[in-house]
């Protein structure tokens, strides 16, 4: 027993059974317990930044081919839109068939719209080439500074591919890098221990403030957002592992640490350093994991997608908006380039949700609204589906552009111990059929 619950994934899941029950019985110091949530992002939100820095520039340093990084990011791009597409039509096609706003007859001039000003005072509508003028920071220091993690991106791949021209001269810069890495991960692995504690707060917070009352009034919303993600994860990612040569099962096992923490927080990025690592433990290049992780949390919001489209139709529906398929049609398509750029983002649903409604002038943005009391108990399911569909994408980008070890990612999957490897990083080439040329320390 003790062991059992020695695991951490164990503490978590009894830290978010005790904060729902703090929450139900005690709400008044529920809604107190929020900083210690609060605190554990933080925490983790400090240690993005120099890990996804130290990860990228150390990895391309030791690559042996240039060429090869521009193919990832292509493929990776590719793969991304393609797939965080199919979560949208999917909401769509879930959302149209069981119709969870029909019959609530609500008058959108009526609803109380002043809880919303916070969300739609941020959803200023950007251009496409607002959104990539801003991937380029102003300075290195206000990246880091912002925690802007496009922009912190670009940055590391550069600097990672100006030492890799440099050669033997930048050794030493990139051993420092490498060691200063895994001190950083050290850290993580400390902060972490702190999960349990996050997850009480904010589940106690949670409950506390909204109860479980606003569940059964939007229940049929909620059961499908749930069931959307729980079909695009086992209809979607799940061919996709097929395809990429593992199983689903055995990968959900292997991050259900991650999970649980994720269930926990309800933020993808709390576990954004422990995914970067467990995703070179079962055998992805270094470059690819450092690349992929990152970008994925703005290009490939699967999650995010599902309920996008899923709370438009909804707000529709429950106001009496009529929408012809092509109206629909043009929803989607809008929401194929709004969804993106969300990741790090405070409310960063509503406020997207916003600027999508606003642009198109067809759904009424007051209509969000009636989303507040449970949008809270949504993010659960799209910050977990979120943390799947990117492991899911890195594993399957790596074994696309031949950056993947299998024989270490079924070591990794089956719980078998790794293999003694050197300390000295030897550089890491991109083969052509599936395996990594060279030794990246995870």
């Amino acid at each position: 027993m003790k062991r059992i619950v020695g695991k951490l994934y164990v503490q978590v899941l009894i830290a978010v059974i005790l904060g729902a029950l703090v929450g139900e019985l005690f709400p008044d110091t529920a809604t107190s317990l929020k900083p210690l949530g609060d605190a554990f992002i933080k925490l983790i939100k400090m240690l993005l930044a120099p890990v996804i820095f130290l990860t990228v520039v150390s990895g391309i340093a030791r690559m042996e081919s240039m060429k090869e990084l521009g193919r990832v990011g292509f493929r990776a791009l590719l793969y991304f839109e393609v797939v965080s597409t199919l979560a949208l039509v999917l909401g769509l096609i879930v959302v149209d068939v069981f119709t969870p706003g029909a019959g609530m007859n609500i008058d959108a001039a009526s609803l109380d719209t002043s809880s919303l000003a916070t969300y739609t005072s941020a959803a200023k509508h950007s251009s496409f080439m607002e959104f990539v003028m801003n991937i380029i920071p102003d300075t290195i220091v206000d990246a880091f500074a912002k925690g802007n993690v496009l922009q912190i991106l670009l940055f590391s791949i550069l600097l990672g591919v100006a030492l890799a021209q440099v050669g033997p001269r930048g050794k030493v810069f990139v051993d420092a890098l490498d060691s200063l890495m895994q001190g950083m991960f050290r850290i993580v692995n400390m902060v972490m221990r702190l999960a349990p504690i996050g997850a009480f707060g904010a589940i106690a917070f949670t409950i506390g403030k909204y109860g479980f009352g606003s569940l059964f009034s939007l229940g049929k919303l909620m059961a499908c957002v749930y069931l959307t993600c729980a079909l695009f994860v086992i209809f979607v990612l799940g061919p996709i592992c097929r395809y990429s040569g593992f199983s689903l099962w055995k990968f959900l096992r292997f991050i259900k640490e991650e999970l649980f923490t994720v269930l926990g927080t309800s933020s993808s990025e709390s576990v954004l350093p422990q995914m970067i690592s467990k995703m070179e433990r079962a055998g992805v290049s270094k470059p690819v994991a450092g690349m992929i992780i990152p970008s994925g949390l703005t290009f490939n919001p699967d999650g995010q997608a599902i309920y996008y489209t899923i709370a438009a139709i909804f707000i529709a529906q429950a106001t009496n908006t009529p929408l012809t398929l092509t109206d629909q049609l043009i929803v989607l398509a809008v929401l194929m380039f709004t969804s993106k750029g969300s990741a790090g983002v405070t409310g960063s649903g509503f406020i997207i949700l916003a600027a999508t409604l606003a642009s198109l002038g067809t759904i009424p943005v007051a209509g969000m609204v009636l989303l507040l009391g449970v949008d809270r108990f949504m993010s659960e399911a799209r910050a977990i589906t979120n943390t799947i569909g990117n492991g899911v994408g890195t594993l399957a980008i790596a074994k696309w552009v031949g950056a993947l070890d299998t024989e270490k990612m079924n070591r990794a999957f089956n719980g078998e111990p790794e293999p003694e490897i050197s300390q000295a990083a030897a550089p890491v080439t991109l083969a052509k059929h599936g395996a990594i040329s060279g030794t990246a320390r995870a």
